[in-house]
C-alpha cells in the first residue's frame, strides 16, 4: 500500500495531478467501491468532529468530514482488492487530526492507499513529516505557464508558432491552470496536427492572467517602465485559481518595501560575491543571490536612499496624505522606481 502527499500552488494543476494519481492507484477498479474522496472543511477546535452527525433532508446521516476519513482508513476494502482514500485540503486539519493521520501512515491498513492533498492552509508539521518519511511527495510535472503550455500542446498534437506561444504565455502570466482548457478548445476548433499562429489563438485567450510579485520587482530592477506598470495592473486587478482576489495596493507596497530592504542589506563594501550575498540574505542557494546583488550595486547608496524616500512618500499618499487615489499612487511609484533603475544602469 502507498501514501502520497500532493502539493502545488496552483489548485487546478494540483487537482489534475490528483486525478492522474487516483487513476493510477485504482488500476481500473470500480470507483464507487474503491474510492473514498473527502475534503476537510477548515480548521476546527479539537473535539468538533465529536459532535453528533446531522440528518440530511432525506433522513440519512452524514458523518463529519474527518470522521468519514477515519472510518474509510480503518475499514478493509470491500469487493475490490484495494481502496484509495483521498483527503483534500489537509491544511484544514487540527493538530489532533494530523497526529491521527501521521500515526496511521506509520502503521497503515493493508489494502488501503492514502492520498493527502495540500490546501486549506499550511500542511500540519506532523502530517508533512509522516508523508515524507513513509510516502511520496508529488506535484504537477510542470508549473511555469510556458512549460505547461509546451506539455499540453505535445499531448494534444498541435503546435503554436513561436510568436503565438510567446504571446499566450505572456497573456496568461502565472495563471498556468488555464492552459489545459485553452488547448482543448484549440484542438476542438482546429483538429490534430494543426499549426496555429497568433491570429488563430488570440480570440480564445480571454482576460489577462495574474502575475507574480517577483515579476514586478524584476521589471523594476531592469528599468522596464511599461512592463513594470503592466505587471502592477495585473496584480491589482487579475485573479486566478491560485490567487482568488486581486492584491490590495498595501500588499504590493509591502512587497516593494521588502525587496528594497533586501537590496539595502547588500549595500556593504564587504559583500562582494554572490555567496556572501546569500549569507547576508539568509538564502540557502547562492545562485539566486546574484540578481539582488547586481541590483543593489547598480543603484548604489544614493539610489537606494532615493528609492526608500519614494516608498515612504507613497505609503503616506496611500493613507490619504496626497489626495490621490490608490491606483494613481501605485502607478507613479512603480514608474519612478523603474525609471530610477534605468537611470542607474545608464550611469554605470
Amino acid at each position: 500500500m502507498s501514501v502520497h502527499l500532493v502539493q502545488g500552488a496552483d489548485p487546478v494543476l494540483r487537482d489534475r495531478e490528483v486525478q492522474r494519481l487516483i487513476d493510477e492507484l485504482l488500476e481500473g477498479a470500480d470507483r464507487s467501491f474503491a474510492l473514498d474522496d473527502h475534503t476537510i472543511a477548515g480548521r476546527r477546535r479539537a473535539g468538533d468532529d465529536d459532535a453528533p452527525p446531522a440528518d440530511d433532508a432525506d433522513g440519512s446521516v452524514e458523518l463529519p468530514a474527518f470522521a468519514a476519513v477515519t472510518n474509510a482508513l480503518s475499514s478493509p476494502p470491500f469487493m475490490t482488492p484495494s481502496r484509495v482514500v483521498v483527503v483534500r485540503d489537509v491544511g484544514g486539519c487540527t493538530a489532533d487530526q494530523a497526529k491521527w493521520l501521521a500515526a496511521w501512515i506509520e502503521a497503515p491498513l493493508d489494502g488501503v492507499h492514502l492520498v493527502c492533498v495540500a490546501g486549506g492552509g499550511r500542511t500540519p508539521t506532523a502530517l508533512d513529516k509522516a508523508c515524507k518519511a513513509h510516502g511520496a511527495v508529488v506535484g504537477p510535472p510542470a508549473v511555469q505557464t510556458a512549460d505547461v503550455l509546451r506539455d499540453e500542446l505535445a499531448g494534444a498534437h498541435i503546435a503554436l508558432a513561436p510568436a503565438a506561444a510567446s504571446q499566450v504565455a505572456a497573456h496568461l502570466g502565472d495563471d498556468a491552470g488555464r492552459v489545459h482548457e485553452l488547448v482543448e478548445v484549440w484542438h476542438a476548433a482546429y483538429g490534430d496536427d494543426a499549426v496555429l499562429d497568433l491570429a488563430d489563438v488570440e480570440q480564445y485567450l480571454g482576460e489577462l492572467g495574474t502575475a507574480g510579485r517577483f515579476d514586478l520587482t524584476n521589471a523594476i530592477d531592469r528599468g522596464d517602465v511599461p512592463a513594470a506598470l503592466e505587471t502592477l495592473h495585473r496584480l491589482l486587478t487579475s485573479t486566478s485559481a491560485a490567487q482568488p482576489k486581486p492584491l490590495h495596493p498595501m500588499q504590493v507596497m509591502a512587497s516593494l518595501v521588502f525587496h528594497y530592504q533586501r537590496l539595502l542589506r547588500l549595500d556593504d563594501p564587504g559583500i562582494v560575491t554572490k555567496e556572501q550575498a546569500a549569507d547576508a540574505l539568509g538564502m540557502k542557494s547562492a545562485g539566486g543571490a546574484r540578481f539582488p546583488l547586481e541590483a543593489s550595486r547598480r543603484l548604489g547608496s544614493d539610489g537606494l536612499r532615493e528609492a526608500l524616500e519614494l516608498l515612504a512618500q507613497a505609503e503616506l499618499d496611500l493613507r490619504g496624505a496626497g489626495g490621490l487615489d490608490e491606483r494613481t499612487v501605485m502607478d507613479v511609484l512603480v514608474a519612478r522606481l523603474a525609471s530610477l533603475s534605468r537611470r542607474a544602469a545608464r550611469a554605470r
